[in-house]
């Protein structure tokens, strides 16, 4: 065995890998009879037992170090007498010593399993917390669904524009079903972790990625009902539109990353301006007291779904007005569409553009087109569903920021 450069180099990054993780070990071993058998210089030993190993380059040998591991540790867990005998020290030294292994081949790899390993093991309180107490049954169950529908059904969705879909594409559509689920699961976490302050506010952007006119009349209806929480609604609606923005932005990218360097300037005015009117609101308003929501459900399935399937109808439908009336059936068909859902028809378009690289330069004032005709939408639905001070004062905000995402198309066109 040759001293080398790597060779000293992965020695001491398994010592300290072993340390590292033994250091955090033995703060929980113990007193006494009842302590833990392995602490800080049993773990930096396995680890370097494991890398000796490894820099022999004999196989049986690292196995038989293996084995023999795994009966010590047998043999400790058998004797074991604590209160709590979990198997997670037992467990954690045998991945120890296979991040010794890994050092000598893979340093970098093994540095950095070394510090999520211990930074796992220094998390228990926190995670038994969360696990135990935060974490409520439903919001488990729908954390389950979103891994099903990402980890089992996503990757066995087919790849490809299917003509007997009207050149949808099964991938894309599930992908966005997972991506809308994951959106609202990330909304309803805010939610829960900042506290009930801004809990209104946060429900009205996490449901503004379902759908943001739905919103604007729900905050509508609660204006109307508690008239003090006006400009509370009137946050939350405009948040609605900061989701539309984001959520415009995260179907270019899934459809046609490409484009989205055509459509980045207008998406970010909207966001920007959308958030500083919703954030101007906020702080014009009366503090809010809203019970935080402990076991709500992280995402609606079936709103996700619909919503899916509404953009999967939608892409179907512009794809066929624009294959038998040309680029103008198009234009028609994204400004109708807009008035129900922004985001179908922009999907529509951006699918299209995607398989026709011809058709670019029609996106934008596509979009554009659909954002106009959704913001008037909204317009109209806050009246109807707020009254006359809820839908001026949200109207207002909404006109501005639909201002705001035309901006730089305006400014292309006359430079």
């Amino acid at each position: 065995m040759d001293l080398s450069s790597d060779l000293l180099t992965g020695l001491t990054l398994a010592l300290g890998l072993g340390l590292l993780i033994g250091v955090e070990r033995e703060r929980r071993k113990g007193e006494g009879a009842q302590r833990r058998f392995a602490g800080l210089r049993t773990f930096a030993l396995v680890s370097l037992c494991g890398a000796t190993a490894q820099s022999l380059h004999q196989p049986l040998l690292t196995l038989a170090a293996a084995l023999l591991l795994v009966l010590l540790i047998a043999l400790a867990y058998w004797r074991d007498r604590s209160d709590d005998p979990g198997v997670t020290t037992e467990v954690a030294l045998f991945l120890t010593f296979l991040l010794g292994v890994l050092a000598m081949e893979r340093a970098v790899l093994a540095a950095g399993l070394a510090v999520v390993v211990a930074a796992l093991l220094a998390a228990r309180t926190p995670l038994q917390r969360f696990a135990t107490q935060t974490l409520s049954a439903r919001e488990l169950r729908d954390a389950l669904v979103l891994a099903g529908a990402a980890l089992l059904i996503l990757p066995q969705a087919p790849n490809e524009n299917l003509s007997w879909l009207g050149g949808v594409n099964p991938y894309q559509v599930w992908l966005l079903v997972v991506s809308i689920m994951a959106v609202q699961a990330a909304g309803h976490v805010a939610q829960r972790w900042l506290g009930p302050r801004l809990g209104l506010p946060l429900s009205g952007m996490a449901a503004g990625f379902v759908s943001s006119t739905a919103t604007v009349g729900a905050m509508g209806a609660m204006a109307r009902a508690q008239p003090a929480l006006t400009l509370a609604c009137v946050c939350a609606a405009l948040l609605s539109t900061v989701a539309t923005s984001m959520q415009l932005g995260l179907i270019t990218l899934v459809l046609a990353p490409a484009l989205m360097a055509l459509l980045w300037p207008s998406l970010a005015c909207a966001f920007a301006s959308a958030l500083l009117l919703a954030l101007t609101a906020y702080r014009r308003g009366a503090a809010i007291v809203v019970a935080p929501d402990t076991d709500g459900r992280a995402f609606s399935l079936l709103l996700s779904l619909g919503m899916a399937l509404l953009l999967s109808v939608m892409m179907a439908l512009v794809a066929w007005l624009q294959s038998t009336w040309g680029p103008t059936a198009t234009y028609a068909a994204a400004t109708l569409g807009g008035l129900a859902d922004v985001h179908g028809a922009s999907a529509a378009v951006l699918a299209l553009a995607a398989n026709d690289p011809s058709l670019t330069p029609m996106v934008l004032p596509a979009v554009l087109l659909a954002f106009f005709s959704n913001t008037l939408s909204k317009i109209i639905t806050a009246f109807a569903a707020g009254g006359v001070r809820y839908g001026a004062i949200t109207s207002g905000g909404l006109v501005l920021v639909a201002a705001a995402a035309g901006l730089p198309w305006m400014l292309q066109r006359w430079a």
